[in-house]
């Protein structure tokens, strides 16, 4: 299982910006919505405050889950070609053209497998006319019933103390596959977003990097010789005559930064940052073996002075145990 947590920024086709925590498993995909989580996150932060933790649960039984909320998600069945070894949902995207406008929203999903090294989806809010997932959610609910009454009956067990329900499990909504790429033996390992969603990094088993446009479905770039390499969108301060400059109060905005895509080779034992999309390198840094790349879920104001924070790379040093973040500054 993989958590993911975005920001999503107002763009072509979202109406609005909101944060989102989606959930990977193999083959399936959820999403919950910023809000929803953090409305009931604080229900249940005031719930709990009147009491301590040690005795709430000392009264409550460990088995029954009625004291606990459900999590409002959307969920979908993202296996048509295959398992997935990583999924995200880059953000919403139009209606078929046959289909009527309604208030459904659809998202556009990218996945990565060993069957298909990269997969897209339509996601739809609709759930009733999804007929594989109407049987993958009953069919294995119904499978597990059967075979716990059939056990009551061979076994004839002591009746257990009655207890609630559990609540149904959700059904999957509509997921419309729209293309694929397969590539024997190469298969995806991981993918990385950048900001806005419209480009995704995948790596694979190759030792290959593809540069994936999410709107558009198509490859712009490619990189190759990156085995077991991770990659990590950075924004880098590219105006030198303002980076040199003597002001007191650097006011720095959204476009004195450009996008850049971080790539830590831990073969090459090098850290590569290249300007997005077809630019060339800009910096190569040298790290020794157990390093890692890191990247906070959400961006932290580093200055007073600054009035946009730009999205940052931290390099972890597995030997030392230091924490450096990446110069923003390109000279």
């Amino acid at each position: 299982m993989k958590l993911n947590f975005s920001e999503r920024k107002e763009n072509a086709w979202e109406d609005s910006g909101s944060d989102e925590l989606s959930v990977v498993f193999p083959g399936v995909i959820a999403r919950c919505d910023g809000a929803d989580l953090q409305i009931m996150l604080q229900k249940s932060f005031q719930e709990v405050k009147p009491r301590m933790w040690k005795d709430k649960f000392e009264q409550e039984d460990a088995d029954d889950e009625s004291s606990f909320e459900r999590m409002p998600l959307q969920i979908w069945n993202v296996s048509k070609f295959g398992s997935c070894a990583d999924a995200a949902i880059v953000g919403l995207m139009p209606p078929p053209l046959l289909e009527l406008q309604s208030s459904q929203r659809h998202y556009c999903a990218i996945t990565v497998g060993e069957d298909a090294v990269v997969s897209a989806y339509r996601l739809s809010e609709d759930r009733g006319r999804s007929f594989v997932g109407a049987i993958l959610s009953r069919g294995v609910a119904a499978t597990f019933s059967t075979i716990s009454s059939l056990s009551k009956i061979l076994w004839r067990s002591e009746p257990s103390p009655t207890k609630k329900p559990r609540p149904k499990p959700q059904s999957f909504a509509k997921t419309s596959p729209l293309t694929c790429l397969k590539d024997s033996p190469r298969k995806g390992e991981r993918l990385t977003l950048s900001p806005s969603g419209t480009l995704a990094a995948i790596t694979d088993s190759l030792g290959r990097i593809l540069l994936l446009d999410t709107r558009a479905l198509v490859a712009v770039r490619l990189w190759k010789g990156y085995r077991d390499a991770s990659c990590l969108f950075v924004e880098m301060l590219l105006n030198k005559d303002k980076a040199s400059s003597s002001s007191t109060h650097l006011e720095y905005t959204k476009s004195d930064y450009c996008l850049c895509l971080a790539i830590h080779a831990p073969r090459k034992g090098i850290i590569e940052v290249w300007q997005m999309r077809t630019g060339p390198r800009i910096l190569a840094i040298p790290c020794p073996k157990g390093s890692r790349i890191l990247q906070p879920s959400t961006r932290f104001s580093s200055s007073e002075f600054t009035s946009y924070t730009p999205l940052e790379v931290y390099l972890f040093n597995g030997d030392s145990g230091q924490l450096s973040v990446l110069n923003r500054h390109i000279g």
